[in-house]
């Protein structure tokens, strides 16, 4: 382990402004508990981000898959609150291109992801930094009381224990990208362990989002933030304690840091919200998510 790890997928909590409690989330628990958390805007480096999404993920873990467990599935790809899934999107590949494949999904939580993809004939590697998380994956296992099927690594996105020109594919539904303070060296050790011309996609909370309101209703089509504020979002407990933080980055940096690890960017995917989807999923809902974008789906190839 580095001083630096992610938290895990399929996707996280999102960013909140103005500070407070994210609306899916309890007040709190009792004096001194982690979760009875104080909302800041503040500087927060690479080690202190790594310990503090390292422990809200392996503390909220049961929570988070007993309550999304159903829209995730044990074995799909989902890109998002949207609902936006692989199997249709084929953001990674045609049907039938997988097969054969080695997939390193970074942020894989359970590793519903992984399952998905070893079902479509891939050869993946679920890497997670939640310890919790990845037990849920051999929770799972492959529905018939064993285990996944494929190797689980609990690691360091911004040190990935992989030799060079490891992997086909990378992909991530919500994972590690934001929760690092240096994204571009994740982006630069995922373009070291894919091969030449391989692909690198991910998903995360569109960058747009970070200056409205983190509410679900009417409320959440307000500007509350500059877009161009790329202070962390941090919670701390009563003795000011990090207890999870978030990094915000614009599009432009996103594209910057791609094309500076080596990428081409394809295509940046905004899914819309589907008619069918009536969830309310923290501030993701079908109010804001007919009228402005939610996720980025970012599709890269090494060059």
């Amino acid at each position: 382990m580095t001083d630096s790890d992610q938290p895990s997928g399929p996707y996280s909590r999102p960013p909140h402004q103005p500070p407070g409690r994210p609306p899916h989330e309890p007040p709190g628990g009792p004096p001194g508990d982690p979760d009875d958390a104080e909302a800041v805007r503040r500087p927060a480096g690479g080690r202190e981000s790594s310990r503090a999404n390292r422990g809200w993920w392996d503390r909220n873990a049961d929570e988070y898959q007993t309550e999304h467990g159903t829209f995730l599935g044990d074995a799909r790809f989902i890109w998002g609150p949207e609902g936006l899934d692989e199997a249709e999107a084929r953001l990674l590949g045609s049907a039938g291109a997988l097969r054969g494949l080695d997939v390193l999904e970074v942020g894989a939580g359970a590793a519903q992801c992984s399952r998905w993809l070893a079902g479509q004939g891939a050869r993946p590697v679920a890497l997670d930094l939640s310890h919790r998380q990845l037990q849920h994956a051999l929770r799972i296992g492959d529905g018939q009381g064993g285990g996944p099927g494929f190797p689980l690594v609990e690691a360091d996105a911004r040190a990935l224990p992989f030799a060079d020109a490891s992997f086909d594919l990378a992909c991530s539904a919500y994972g590690a990208i934001p929760f690092v303070a240096d994204p571009e060296r994740v982006f630069a050790e995922v373009a070291r362990v894919l091969r030449p011309g391989g692909r690198w996609v991910f998903s995360l909370t569109h960058p747009l989002r970070w200056s409205l309101a983190d509410e679900p209703g009417p409320e959440g089509l307000t500007v509350v933030a500059s877009y161009f504020d790329r202070t962390p979002y941090v919670e701390q407990d009563a003795e000011g304690r990090t207890v999870y933080v978030e990094h915000h980055r614009t599009l432009g940096d996103r594209v910057r840091e791609l094309t500076g690890a080596g990428f081409r960017l394809d295509d940046l995917v905004e899914p819309e919200w589907p008619e069918w989807n009536q969830q309310v999923w923290g501030g993701w809902s079908p109010l804001r998510g007919r009228l402005v974008p939610g996720t980025a789906v970012f599709v890269c190839t090494r060059v």
